[in-house]
C-alpha cells in the first residue's frame, strides 16, 4: 500500500480493534515492512494517537486512552448510531448534555458522506419522541426503511408479529416514528383495514419499500407522540375514581396538579375527588403520591388493585432483610408496552 493517508487511515483503523497487533501481522495486513509500520506508528503518534508499543514475543502495538480525543474512525453503522444517539440526547432534559449533543452532532454532520448524512436526517426528520424516550431493541435498517418511507410518502410491506406470537403481513403508508417508554413506534395508515394504527417497530420483520408514493394523509391529531400515547391507553380498560381524601381541597389540587379533575370540598381538612378516567394503575399512583389518608368509594376495581398492592408492599416490608448486588442492574420485570 503505497499511498501513505490511506495507509495511515488504515493503520487506525485497526488499530482501533481493542486487541494487541504484533508488528508483523499490522506489515502483514498493510503489504509493508516492519520498519514501514514503525514509521507509520511514529506519525501517528504526531497526530496525537497514544499508540502503546509492548516488548517479547506477545507484544505488539495498540491504541490507549489518551489526555486528548483525536479524530476517530468510524464505519457506516457506527457513524448512524452516533448521529441517531446524538439526535436523541439533543431532546433531553438533562443539564449540559442536550447542548453538547447539538455540537456534536453539527460536527459529525459535517463530515459524513453524502449518503449517511442522508440517512440520518431522514430517520431524525420522521422521528418525535416523548419526554421519557429510551429506545428498545430494534433492527435499525428496519427504522430506515420506515423513516425513508415516512419521508417520501411510500407505502411499505412488511410482516407483523402481534402479541400472540401470530404473523399478518401490512401494506401501510407510514406517518412518523415515535418513541414512547422503552420501545420504537411508527404510525401508519393501514391501507387494508382503512384507518390509522400504531406498530411497534421491535415486531416488525422484512419492511421494504413498494415504490408507490401517495399524498401525504392528515392524522387524526397534531402530536404523533399523542396519538401513540392514546393508542397505547385505549387497550387498557379505564375508570372514573370516586375518593375521599384526608386533605383540603386547595392541598389536593395543588398536589394533582394538571388533569386533577374534579375536587369538591367536605370541611375545612377532607374534600371529594371525582378523577378523570384512567387505568386503576395511575389512579392508584396519583392517590399514593398525596401524602394523606383516603378512602376509595369506586370503582370496585380500583379498590380489588389497592387491595392486592397493599398485601404486596406488606409481604414486601415483613420479609427478612436480603443481600442486594451492587452491580447497578436493574431488574425490569413489569413491561406495559403493548
Amino acid at each position: 500500500m503505497r499511498d501513505t493517508p490511506a495507509r495511515l487511515l488504515r493503520l487506525l483503523s485497526l488499530l482501533q480493534t481493542p486487541r494487541e497487533w504484533p508488528g508483523s501481522e499490522l506489515a502483514e495486513r498493510l503489504a509493508v515492512t516492519p520498519r514501514t509500520v514503525r514509521r507509520d506508528i511514529d506519525r501517528l503518534r504526531e497526530l496525537g494517537y497514544p499508540v502503546q508499543a509492548s516488548l517479547g514475543t506477545l507484544g505488539g502495538y495498540r491504541l490507549v486512552a489518551g489526555k486528548a480525543m483525536p479524530p476517530l474512525l468510524l464505519d457506516d453503522e457506527e457513524a448512524v448510531a452516533i448521529a441517531v444517539g446524538l439526535h436523541t440526547a439533543a431532546r433531553q432534559p438533562v443539564a449540559g448534555i442536550a447542548e453538547a449533543s447539538v455540537r456534536a452532532l453539527t460536527k459529525l454532520q459535517q463530515v459524513l458522506p453524502p449518503r449517511l448524512r442522508r440517512h440520518v436526517g431522514t430517520l431524525a426528520a420522521a422521528t418525535v419522541s416523548s419526554t421519557a424516550a429510551a429506545v428498545s431493541l430494534v433492527d435499525p435498517t428496519q427504522l430506515i426503511v420506515l423513516a425513508a418511507a415516512a419521508s417520501a410518502h411510500e407505502r411499505v410491506r412488511f410482516d407483523y408479529r402481534d402479541g400472540d406470537g401470530g404473523v399478518s403481513r401490512r401494506l401501510v403508508e407510514p406517518h412518523r416514528l415515535v418513541v414512547v417508554g422503552r420501545r420504537w413506534y411508527v404510525v401508519s395508515y393501514d391501507n387494508e383495514r382503512e384507518d390509522w394504527r400504531t406498530f411497534r417497530v421491535d415486531r416488525i420483520e422484512h419492511a421494504t419499500t413498494t415504490g408507490v408514493r401517495v399524498a401525504p394523509r392528515e392524522l387524526p391529531t397534531d402530536d404523533a407522540s399523542a396519538f401513540v400515547t392514546d393508542q397505547l391507553y385505549s387497550l387498557a380498560p379505564v375508570f372514573r375514581a370516586v375518593a375521599t381524601l384526608a386533605m383540603p381541597a386547595g392541598q389536593a389540587t395543588a398536589r394533582l396538579g394538571d388533569h386533577a379533575g374534579e375536587l369538591e370540598p367536605l370541611d375545612d381538612a377532607s374534600c371529594r375527588w371525582h378523577s378523570p378516567e384512567d387505568t386503576v394503575d395511575w389512579l392508584a399512583f396519583r392517590l399514593t403520591l398525596l401524602g394523606c389518608d383516603f378512602t376509595v368509594h369506586e370503582p370496585v376495581e380500583l379498590v380489588d388493585h389497592l387491595r392486592r398492592l397493599g398485601d404486596r408492599v406488606a409481604r414486601a416490608v415483613a420479609a427478612p432483610a436480603v443481600d442486594v448486588p451492587t452491580g447497578g442492574g436493574r431488574d425490569e420485570r413489569y413491561d406495559s408496552g403493548v
